[in-house]
Parts: structure tokens; sequence; C-alpha cells
């Protein structure tokens, strides 16, 4: 936090502020009370992590799961260049000589994709954290690894969001503003690459003037953070295209370079496939989350939401005992990456359980 390099990247501000020594005791008190047999449980050894190529400061959280269940680390980060994985990596030399222990289970890496190095690495791990799209994950399983090797896999996950018409049409002008700026976050910091960006917005209760109004505000905070590279506005008009050809589009299209909103006329068996990048948007209007129900697979990851009750959502997908949807967020809160993350406890799932009786 006062590297002034760092100012310019929210990312790593972000992971800062989330592994102060406050924050990780608070995570090991709620691990505590979520985790059975928490006194009782060890590392179980070495952990291979894979990080994803797009999320650059993600490395750094799969290290530090690792190290919070008590484990050794081998993290690769990727070969593409992040100057934010440069600045962490400075944070990290600079005080693990503190930390000789610590020092000596740690070891960040990059290569080239090799299938080699990987299956060296793979073999002498008690479990592999696996970061990146389906195609990644099924080249390293057929790795040989240990008998007893566990792998956490992070795939391709699709994540949507729920705003109530008649709360949006209430809130004020600065709240408007604030969950905007929100919104942006979750979307347009990543190019909606991240799984966690909602590519669908769902509107219930639907009041047609509140949804021109969040968009304008959505707009309004692109137009002021947002750098819209060329080819991206090349591809979210291509994009319009192939929907409107494909009989997705249909109604009222909202494009313009910053903002893209799509009115889904016709919804495909698999909602997985409508996807957006640099603020392309799809949505739809819903009478009650039963509409929803039919395309939730267990692809879908994060369902945030606005104007409506939390326990109401999470009641009915548990109800429903739907295949999908592992996380429940407000708006603004999509990148909010945590130790309980894709329906994984990361601390329970990389530790074992010494049974005493």
């Amino acid at each position: 936090m006062k590297d002034r390099s760092v100012k310019g990247f929210p990312d790593i501000i972000s992971f800062a502020y989330w592994c102060r020594k406050s924050n990780i005791e608070k995570k090991r008190d709620e691990s505590r009370s979520r985790t059975a047999y928490f006194d009782e449980r060890i590392g179980r050894g070495l952990t291979f992590h894979i990080a994803p190529s797009n999320i650059p400061v993600n490395f750094a959280f799969s290290l530090a799961f690792g190290l919070l269940a008590g484990n050794a680390c081998i993290v690769r980060v990727p070969s593409k260049p992040f100057e934010q994985t440069g600045v962490i990596c400075r944070a990290i030399e600079d005080v693990l000589p503190e930390h000789p222990e610590i020092a000596k289970r740690c070891a960040v890496v990059t290569y080239p994709v090799d299938d080699e190095v990987t299956g060296a690495f793979s073999l002498v791990s008690d479990a592999r954290l696996i970061w990146g799209g389906d195609s990644t994950i099924a080249s390293v399983r057929r790795l040989p690894s240990k008998p007893r090797c566990v792998d956490i896999l992070f795939s391709d996950r699709y994540s949507v969001a729920l705003m109530d018409g008649r709360a949006m049409k209430d809130i004020g002008d600065e709240d408007l503003s604030r969950l905007a700026e929100g919104f942006y976050n979750d979307t347009y910091l990543m190019d909606q690459n991240a799984c966690s960006s909602p590519q669908m917005i769902y509107w219930l209760h639907d009041v047609p003037e509140s949804r021109d109004r969040f968009w304008a505000a959505v707009r309004e905070s692109a137009a002021r953070r947002y750098v819209l590279q060329p080819q991206i506005a090349m591809d979210k008009y291509v994009q319009l295209c192939e929907d409107v050809l494909d009989a997705v589009a249909g109604g009222e299209v909202r494009f313009d370079g910053l903002l893209t909103v799509v009115d889904v006329l016709s919804t495909p068996d698999d909602i997985c496939g409508l996807r957006g990048k640099g603020g392309y948007f799809y949505q739809q209007v819903v009478s009650d989350l039963n509409e929803i129900e039919p395309f939730v697979t267990e692809r879908f990851q994060t369902l945030l939401y606005f104007g409506v009750e939390a326990s109401d959502i999470r009641d009915f997908v548990l109800k429903k005992k739907l295949r999908g949807i592992d996380r429940i967020v407000p708006v603004g809160h999509a990148m909010d990456i945590d130790i309980v993350w894709d329906g994984y406890d990361l601390v329970a799932e990389l530790s074992r359980i010494v049974d005493v009786r």
C-alpha cells in the first residue's frame, strides 16, 4: 500500500486490503466457525497452482489460500507479462527474509506452456489448483499425479445479475451513481473476462424508465474511466450483427462504442453462450425467479443482485436444488475473491483432518 505505483492498479489495492493482518485474523475466525475440526487440520503438503492468464492478481490470492491452509506452494504465473505480477512479487521478496519458514514454502515461477515442466510439478504435488479455461484444465488433468492428489478446478463459469426495476426507480441520483460505479468495477475493469462478471441482466418488476436510467449511469461511469480499444469496438459490432442474424437480439438495441445492451428476443437453451466484452450486455425481463431456473446449469457461478433480498435468492437456490449459482453478492462485489470461492471452502479443501478419538 506504500508503493506509489500501486495507485494505478485497483486490483493490487484490493489484494493489499484483503491480506492485511486484521482481515486474515477475521477470516481465520470465520473458518474456525464454519469448518469442522478446525484445530485438528493440517496442510496437505505441496500445492501446485496454475494461475489464469486473464486476471493478473489471481496468483497472489491463490498463493495466500495455499499458505493459509498450511501448505507449501508452487505458483505458476502466466508467461504474459503483467505489471501487477512484478509489483506484488517485489513486495513478497521484501518481506520474506523476515519469515524464513514461509520463504522455504513459496515459489512463484513462470514458463511457457510445457507439459514436461507442468508434469514434473504435478508428480510431486499433494493438491493442484487449476485456474483457467476448460481446455487448460483438461490438458493438466491428463498429466499423472499422486494417487491422493486433490484437484481443485476453476473452470469456465457464467454469471448474471438480478435487478429490481421498482427499487431502481426509487433510488436517488447519488446512490445510482455509486451503483453504476460498482457495476463498472464488476464488468469493465476486466473487460468482462472474469467468470464473476455478469453477462445477462435480469430485470424483476420491470420499469422501462428504470432500465434506461441505470444504463445511462453505467455509460457515464464508463465514459469517465474506460479506454475503448479499436479491436474491442469492432468485436462488439460483429457480435451484435451475429446476435441479430441468430434472432437473439430483438426490440430496441442500445449500441455505441462504450455500451451495448441487447434485449434478448429468443433465449437459447444454453445461455452461457451469450457473452460480451468491453461493455456488451444482454438483458431480459422476468416476472419471478422461476423463469430463470430452466437456464441455470453447473456453469453458473455468481448472481449479483440489487433491490432483491439475498435471503430470498438463497432460499430459491436451495429449495430448487440448482446445480449452479455458488455466489450471491450485491452489485459492486463480483470481484471480491475470498476463501470460499466457486463453491469451495479452500481452507477445508487444501487441508486434511487429523482424527483423534
